[in-house]
């Protein structure tokens, strides 16, 4: 009888600990909105993969639509920047009609800028001025 609270007791340590460990490998950021839109907002989870690349998950609402942009826009795009290179497309950030949106990607980067642009072409290689939210990574 007492080994088995024991043994009971051990696992829900242990659980915890786990539970403590694995939670402390995420980080959440929040986003900056800019006067483009100051009603945006949004948040960044990052953790980390079985490789040490970071996984990020973004999460953004009252984003307006980009054709209610002045000037118009058709879409947004999701850069990073490391300090001293330049910023990298990592993909089309799809903005509903409840005005919420949602990207995950994979990066080795570790300490990086997100932010946010609206654009006219999903594979452009340069940001536009039209920057809505921004956030810095540190890890």
């Amino acid at each position: 009888m007492r080994t088995n609270k024991s043994l009971r007791m051990a696992l829900v340590c242990l659980g915890v600990l786990m539970f403590a460990t694995l939670a402390g490998w995420a980080k959440t950021y929040h986003f900056a909105s800019t006067k483009i839109d100051p009603s945006a907002m949004g948040d960044v989870d990052v953790s980390k993969d079985k490789n040490g690349n970071a996984v990020v998950s973004l999460r953004v609402e009252h984003l307006a639509k980009p054709t209610m942009l002045t000037p118009p826009s058709t879409m947004y795009v999701v850069w990073f920047q490391q300090p001293g290179s330049e910023p990298e497309n990592e993909g089309q950030l799809k903005v509903g009609d409840d005005l919420r949106g949602q990207l995950r990607t994979t990066t080795p980067l570790h300490s990086f800028d997100i932010f946010v642009t609206a654009e006219t072409d999903p594979t452009t290689r340069t940001p536009s001025d039209q920057v809505l939210l921004q956030t810095r990574v540190q890890e």
